[in-house]
């Protein structure tokens, strides 16, 4: 079948002098990955300054009742005061059993002063629907690191050396992480966990 001479330089017009197409050459390819490279990273750059500039910055622990914080922060204010003042920073032998009993009952002291804190806080019940949900699952860490506590002190009885202090984990974090880092954003960091046993 003949074809006109047109017919032939438009088949010719979409092809390189290699006999490529101009669609598929290499100058084409690169061009097309490098467009395709800059658009990711501009979509990414893109993300990153909204997470940064315009998403919100409120925790995912924080609550809406700021004056239940108010009344926790004060309560475990005071709380802290009362066990600091039965802390007692004599020297120990960890090898000496009269010592560890000494021991145990001053953290048996501080740990029921904590467990009755725990309560007083338990009773308050937030007003917004966010913290009557979380701070119930904050609570339930407390009872766990305070179960961690009477743990200690029966060990402190009747091992005839010190002890370490096991503590609880929740999907592999120590529960007074969990509980310390709620009390830092609600506000509340008088209610974090005792840095010592003994208060």
């Amino acid at each position: 079948m003949e074809t006109s001479s047109h017919d032939s330089e438009q088949s010719l017009a979409g092809r390189t002098l290699s006999g490529v197409p101009k669609s598929t050459s290499p100058t084409f390819i690169r061009t097309a990955r490098r467009t395709g490279l800059v658009a990711i990273l501009a979509l990414i750059g893109a993300m990153w300054f909204y997470a940064f500039v315009f998403a919100p910055r409120e925790s995912i622990n924080r609550i809406n009742d700021r004056e239940w914080a108010t009344r926790a922060e004060a309560r475990c204010a005071a709380a802290k005061e009362e066990r600091f003042a039965m802390q007692d920073l004599t020297e120990m032998d960890p090898e000496d059993p009269v010592a560890l009993r000494k021991k145990a009952d001053i953290v048996e002291r501080a740990t029921n002063s904590l467990e009755a804190l725990v309560d007083e806080i338990e009773a308050d019940v937030p007003s917004d629907a966010k913290g009557r949900e979380i701070v119930p699952q904050w609570i339930s860490d407390y009872r766990a690191y305070l179960g961690d506590r009477r743990l200690f002190i029966e060990r402190l009885r009747t091992l005839d050396r010190r002890p370490s202090f096991n503590e609880t984990e929740v999907g592999g974090v120590p529960v007074s992480e969990r509980i310390n880092k709620f009390a830092r954003e609600n506000d509340i960091r008088s209610c974090q966990t005792p840095y010592d046993l003994s208060v």
